[in-house]
């Protein structure tokens, strides 16, 4: 296997993987969050705020995997 496929196959594999995780992430924030929100409804505004900040969190990641697999791929 040449070098640039075996890059472009890594390139696949960290896009696909963190995506993955990403929506694993997202699903168990979102769904603590509606337990907690159906749990002590008065506290909504705060739950969804922090929920909010970790959805962005958790997707910024994948992004971040991405960006660099780009930067190593042009280095080759």
């Amino acid at each position: 296997m040449e070098v640039q496929a075996a890059a472009a196959l890594g390139m696949a594999l960290v896009a696909g993987i963190s995506a993955f995780g990403a929506a694993i992430g997202d699903g168990m924030v979102g769904g603590k969050a509606i337990e907690a929100v159906a749990r002590q409804p008065e506290a909504r505004g705060n739950i969804m705020t922090i929920m909010f900040i970790s959805f962005g969190m958790i997707e910024a990641l994948p992004i971040i995997g991405i960006v660099i697999a780009f930067i190593l791929m042009g280095q080759l």
